[in-house]
């Protein structure tokens, strides 16, 4: 239901925002500061996924042959995808017609044409431009108002959600991989620390207030494994929080497909899990290799059904070391690790859009405080 009304909604705040700032220079500076963090953070939570993944050996003793693993089911949840190359990547954020952008809820594919409106409209001087900017920021407000009323439906699809997890799987499989449920919480854990230290010392703000301010979207995500569902929502809060309006439409939007934090963790920590539960022994160099092809296979995975199955098969293939049928032992435990996935990725979106904000001089870090400290109601 949210899915519905998520493409609207970021055109109307993509462009407002754009429309608010009035300079497009300024634009492209946060588009590029946000691609410089991006870049920067999930590749120490790729470090991390991987550092912890070969302290706390969570595969060693499974001694799984690959030659009795079957790639069918692998191929059933990609439904055949593959990572797009770095051409096709580029040109696949180019709709074939602007209303398909929105039909097919492609977020990049969105992003650029509320873009390019939002910036032929910062050029359309006169009172039709202001018009235009009032009726979409009510557009905006008529938007939330539906997503509160979908939100009164979480705590039947939390329960929904959960309930279907652990009857298709079982206690005993999240018995059997309880290893690696710890080591990827261990992961998250040290990945989250190291991101409150960057918002105590670079905003001077607390990243567990800020936690508890998306506490709502950050259980609904866990529950559902879906930052989808909780994006619109996300949005409102940071621009809420003393974000700006622009910073927070191109940082959570951007943040869909370049900073999968959560993801980056589990690739690297899955990856060798995989190696230790077939038997191979990686080097150092062969684990800096899968590093630096997961730099580029982690950035391509959004919106691709399997998405995770997809980046671990091109990873395995394109390295040689892990074999491809070997994934198939992740499809157990993907669906709870996918609830940790999507979980770190909304705190990544939350700190990349606080930091962005104050790098472009475009906090209001008074309000930001005040916010996460509960003295202004959400609803202010």
């Amino acid at each position: 239901m949210i899915k519905m009304i998520i493409s609207p909604l970021v055109f109307g705040v993509v462009v407002v925002g754009i429309a608010k700032v009035g300079n497009i220079k300024t634009v492209g500076k946060i588009g590029g500061k946000t691609l410089l963090y991006f870049e920067i953070v999930t590749t120490f939570a790729l470090i991390i996924g991987m550092v912890v993944a070969n302290l706390f050996n969570p595969g060693a003793g499974m001694k799984v042959d690959p030659a009795t693993l079957s790639t069918e089911a692998v191929d059933k949840a990609t439904k055949g995808s593959h990572l797009p190359s770095e051409a096709e990547f580029l040109l696949n954020i180019i709709p074939d017609s602007a209303v398909g952008a929105f039909a097919t809820n492609t977020m990049l594919q969105v992003l650029l044409v509320s873009c390019l409106f939002g910036f032929a409209l910062v050029h359309v001087v006169g009172r039709t431009t202001e018009v235009l900017v009032d009726f979409l920021e009510r557009v905006n407000e008529v938007m939330f108002k539906i997503v509160g009323y979908i939100m009164k439906l979480t705590a039947l699809a939390t329960f929904g959600a959960m309930a279907f997890a652990v009857s298709q799987y079982g206690i005993d499989t999240l018995v059997s991989f309880g290893k690696l449920f710890v080591a990827m919480t261990v992961a998250c854990l040290v990945f989250i620390v190291v991101l409150a230290i960057i918002v105590r010392v670079y905003l001077g703000l607390s990243l567990w207030k800020m936690i508890l301010y998306i506490r709502e979207e950050i259980m609904l995500a866990f529950a559902t494994g879906s930052t989808e569902a909780v994006m619109p929502q996300l949005m409102d809060k940071f621009e809420h929080a003393g974000c700006n309006r622009a910073v927070v439409g191109l940082v959570v939007l951007t943040g869909y497909s370049f900073n999968l934090d959560g993801a980056s963790i589990y690739l690297s920590l899955a990856l060798v899990f995989l190696a230790q539960a077939t038997g191979v022994d990686l080097s150092i160099a062969e684990q800096l290799m899968i590093l630096g092809v997961l730099l580029l296979t982690s950035k391509g995975m959004a919106g691709i059904p399997g998405s995770a199955f997809v980046a671990l098969s091109a990873t395995a293939a394109a390295t040689g070391s892990i074999s491809m049928a070997a994934v198939a032992l992740m499809l157990a435990p993907d669906r709870f690790m996918g609830n940790y996935r999507t979980t770190v990725n909304i705190i990544g979106y939350a700190v990349a859009t606080f930091v962005i904000s104050r790098w472009e001089g475009l906090l209001d870090k008074n309000r930001a405080k005040d916010v996460l400290d509960g003295k202004v109601s959400v609803h202010a």
